[in-house]
């Protein structure tokens, strides 16, 4: 049985759309004999019905509701697909880790989005571009571990060793890097 997440006029943010609205209805949708709602949708006035899975509470974003305090918006779930090899038969690519098939990674809730390589290129190296996959798939999972170094280090540089504080150093350009924050701009740069 579904029970309401979002309350009418409660601000939520519309991943599929990508913007912010307010949610007009709440909209549970019952089943004779059955105490509760089967589902429940929610019209936040861009003409169609969303449900619970596409909108996120501002608390979520802020990161009080969310077990790590991550931004939901930027660090995905992604995952690889498998998809049939149309040029080839299993036994004309043994030597491919997966005969018959290719990785796409798939980056979209719905998977119908994500990064796919030509098949020329995987038979010229199957295994590096399934390593590139792996290290894809998992991309989102080491940006939070990143981000939470970086930010310990800049919360308490003076309890940790040398070379773990070496290295969070080095976070804070691949993070500006990973969520496109520009760097300020060096004494260097603006004698240039």
């Amino acid at each position: 049985m579904a029970k309401a997440i979002f309350h009418r006029g409660q601000r939520v943010y519309i991943k599929p759309v990508g913007t912010w609205s307010l949610v007009e209805k709440v909209i549970p949708y019952w089943v004779k004999d059955v105490a509760e709602p089967l589902r429940i949708g929610y019209d936040v006035g861009l003409g169609r019905e969303f449900n619970a899975g596409e909108l996120l509470s501002e608390a979520v974003l802020r990161g009080r509701d969310s077990q790590e305090g991550e931004d939901d918006l930027v660090l995905e779930n992604w995952r690889i697909f498998r998809l049939k090899n149309r040029w080839h038969t299993d036994a004309s690519v043994e030597s491919h880790p997966y005969p018959g098939t290719f990785p796409v990674v798939m980056t979209d809730e719905n998977d119908w989005g994500g990064w796919r390589v030509p098949s020329a290129e995987y038979d010229r190296d199957p295994q590096r571009i399934e390593h590139q996959a792996r290290m894809m798939v998992n991309a989102p999972d080491m940006v939070r571990i990143v981000r939470k170094l970086n930010e310990y280090a800049t919360e308490h540089p003076k309890k940790l060793p040398p070379e773990i504080l070496a290295l969070a150093k080095r976070t804070s350009p691949i993070l500006r890097h990973v969520f496109d924050i520009a760097e300020p701009e060096t004494s260097q740069q603006a004698a240039e």
